[in-house]
């Protein structure tokens, strides 16, 4: 039995870069936030907080986190660090970060800020903005925090055929980060088909899209196939789809203790992806367990 791994699996360069940003702080020893989970993983965050890495889990707990620190409104870095995950956050939050005098440090993943950049812009120029994506997703919030004036979510084709701006408005549509390559491109049709042209942006990531195409492409040769990935990683969940739909036999798991195969027979090959916040080392434990057991 072959097992084989996607050419493209687990951590990509903005999680990465977030997780790294994080340790490099514990090295200081100030005392440590995040807003909200650094990245979907809960092995992660896990070991973060082992380290005395704090998760703060919404606006209202940041006045808390100062006053808890002896910080003021108004004194900037008077009070603990607190580091903007990789997914991002609305602009107003960023705001009430420097209002009760927390230090921001920003590892919000470039290609989400390359967006906020984009939405903000469209905003002042009056522009209808609709985002391709997960609503309620922390990305796709932060982004809607950026946006000046009207925005949409939509996240299926039938919401889009729906969507009417007002009249004489332009639109400009960009994509969540992680969202479904094949649906967006969906997406994009449906509004030139309806003369939406004013800005298109395809602002899904290259990591996103070769991870999807290679687990794709796998997923069509496995007999079967297991996903790594956090339970509320919106790129996990879409791994699984896209491989749920080209192999029968595919199992969405966050660590080992959840992987239950029930292999069929004559099994040739077992394909192996990872989404974006998954751990290499998680990775190899998965790996190793099933060229051992099976």
């Amino acid at each position: 039995m072959e097992i084989k791994l996607a050419e493209c699996a687990g951590f990509c360069f903005g999680v990465k870069r977030a997780i790294d940003t994080v340790y490099e702080q514990i090295e200081t020893g100030k005392t440590i936030y995040t807003y909200g989970p650094i990245v979907h993983n809960e092995e992660v965050v896990r070991e973060l907080e082992q380290k005395g890495v704090c998760v703060i889990e919404g606006e209202e707990e940041l006045a808390a986190c100062s006053a808890a620190a002896g910080g003021t409104e108004g004194g900037a870095n008077a009070g603990p660090s607190v580091i903007i995950r990789a997914h991002g956050i609305p602009r107003r939050t960023q705001e009430l970060m420097e209002q009760y005098g927390l230090e921001c440090i920003d590892a919000t993943c470039p290609f989400v800020k390359r967006i906020h950049r984009i939405v903000e812009k469209a905003g002042e120029q009056g522009m209808h903005v609709v985002i391709a994506g997960n609503s309620g997703h922390p990305e796709v919030e932060g982004i809607r925090g950026w946006c000046g004036g009207p925005v949409t979510v939509v996240e299926t084709e039938a919401e889009a055929e729906r969507f009417v701006p007002e009249e004489g408005r332009q639109v400009c549509l960009v994509s969540q980060t992680t969202f479904n390559y094949n649906k967006f491109q969906s997406i994009v049709e449906i509004f030139r088909k309806k003369g939406y042209n004013g800005n298109i942006v395809s602002t899904i990531c290259n990591a996103t899209e070769d991870r999807q195409r290679s687990a794709q492409a796998l997923a069509a040769e496995a007999d079967v196939m297991i996903v790594i990935g956090g339970k509320h990683s919106s790129n996990s969940r879409k791994l699984y789809e896209i491989c749920s739909r080209e192999c029968a036999h595919t199992y969405f798991i966050q660590t080992l203790d959840d992987l239950h195969l029930e292999l069929p027979k004559a099994v040739r090959l077992v394909g192996i992806t990872a989404g974006a916040s998954t751990p290499n080392n998680l990775i190899e434990e998965v790996q190793n367990y099933v060229r051992i057991n099976f």
